[in-house]
């Protein structure tokens, strides 16, 4: 139990790393302070620059993948079952660390409980949990913000879809309640965005560098 408390800390401070915010900095940009005011990858993309919004989606993704693909190597052996529910510890562990990451990213400790939606930070424990279902998740993502251009609607067309993957990849349980949690946990983080989508003024995404935009975040 001490290690899975380690993993889970772990997972918090990596999860917290305010990628965005960083790289808003190194450029003397504060993302929280334009845009949509999101450290998240959309927000950088349009407020620093498109390599800097690339960047970012990468390593918020890297921060969702690695942490829960560590996790599924050290525990993988050590089953404890649950109940009638028939859960091992190689399942939960991977599923504890996930969703402590994506709270990380979106309530940074080191942003004042501030962050980004964590869509992409979920999109990399999706990925670790269940490769199949999360490269089907990223390509719906890809396939809505293509034909869409709103990253918003996309995020959360494509957590809604990852919980339909789960269930046809015959996942483990703990995963797919974490992909329904995980779906949720994003949508609640787009309310805003939802309102926007409602009303007609969810702004499309564009290469080009704005401070007035306000678009969904990864």
């Amino acid at each position: 139990m001490l290690l899975l408390l380690l993993q889970i800390i772990a997972a918090y401070l990596i999860g917290s790393i305010p990628t965005g915010y960083w790289i808003g900095k190194a450029r003397g940009i504060d993302v929280r302070k334009v845009g949509s005011c999101s450290t998240g990858a959309t927000n950088v993309y349009r407020s620093v620059g498109k390599l800097a919004g690339i960047a970012t989606l990468i390593i918020d993704l890297l921060k969702g993948l690695l942490p829960v693909i560590y996790s599924q190597k050290i525990s993988h052996e050590l089953a404890l079952n649950v109940g009638n529910l028939a859960f091992n510890l190689s399942d939960i562990a991977p599923v504890l660390v996930a969703l402590t990451t994506i709270i990380g990213h979106s309530k940074s400790i080191f942003l004042g409980m501030q962050g980004g939606k964590s869509a992409a930070t979920g999109l990399g424990t999706m990925l670790a949990l269940s490769p199949p279902a999360g490269g089907l998740t990223f390509a719906t993502w890809l396939i809505v913000v293509f034909t869409s251009k709103i990253v918003s609607l996309a995020s959360m067309t494509a957590a809604v879809a990852n919980v339909g993957y789960m269930i046809f990849f015959q996942a483990p349980r703990a995963f797919v309640i974490y992909s329904v949690i995980g779906c949720l946990y994003v949508v609640i983080r787009h309310k805003a965005n939802i309102k926007r989508l409602m009303n007609g003024t969810e702004a499309k995404i564009t290469a080009a560098k704005t401070t007035a935009a306000k678009s969904g975040d990864k």
